[in-house]
């Protein structure tokens, strides 16, 4: 799951960025206004953490271009303004939860679980398509019931394909999406290709009826056999 952290405070930013990506999570990162700007405007995330006070603007107005943009990423306010005008106007704008500083980061990790699986997973603790079933919140993969052991990369596609059953995947989404922003850098996807290809093979050899199928000159879709 990407999640992007707007905030302009550096150790703050720093260290919630340390907490999420040992969480797991891609984590992209804006200190200001117009940065955060670009990044909302090309990509998307599963989760922003938004601090209202930048140095450059403000960031209930990112949350309105969001809004207006018609964007599905979720959002939690994080601010030291705990004023509740502050808390409503940014609710009222959108946003899906408000965490006042200085907080707990066990706490901010349990709120951007509860953010994500309430918007994308419906509110259900596990995700299933066939006979193949994800734990998010333990990293589990189950098939027919049987723990199936995956790499973090083979986990964090087979997340991303199964939370989108059917879909046409490009490649650039799924790099974009499993290995954040920069890969708009790379000059191939050649990664890409023997991952799936790994994560396709355990998957037939647990016997699983998903299957990530190739669809030449387009990328990818999880259907079942």
């Amino acid at each position: 799951m990407k999640i992007l952290i707007i905030e302009d405070e550096p150790s703050l930013r720093e260290l919630m960025q340390r907490t999420l990506e040992k969480e797991r999570y891609v984590v992209e990162v804006a200190e200001n206004f117009r940065n955060a700007m670009q990044k909302i405007s090309i990509y998307d995330y599963d989760c922003i953490l938004l601090d209202i006070m930048l140095p450059d603007g403000t960031g209930l107005a990112l949350l309105k271009f969001l809004k207006e943009q018609q964007k599905k990423d979720s959002v939690i306010i994080i601010s030291a303004k705990d004023s509740i005008d502050d808390k409503v106007l940014g609710l009222e704008l959108g946003a899906d939860d408000y965490l006042a500083k200085p907080f707990h980061l066990a706490e901010l990790s349990a709120r951007i679980k509860s953010v994500i699986r309430r918007n994308q997973h419906f509110g259900a603790m596990a995700m299933e398509y066939g006979n193949v079933k994800i734990i998010p919140e333990q990293n589990q993969v189950f098939v027919d019931n049987i723990p199936l052991e995956l790499s973090r990369k083979e986990y964090d596609i087979l997340f991303f394909f199964i939370s989108r059953p059917d879909y046409l995947i490009g490649k650039e989404a799924l790099a974009e999406a499993v290995w954040g922003d920069h890969i708009d850098q790379t000059d191939n996807f050649d990664f890409i290709y023997a991952q799936i290809k790994n994560l396709r093979k355990k998957l037939k050899e647990a016997n699983a009826t998903a299957e990530i199928k190739a669809i030449y000159g387009f990328g990818y879709k999880m259907v079942q056999e």
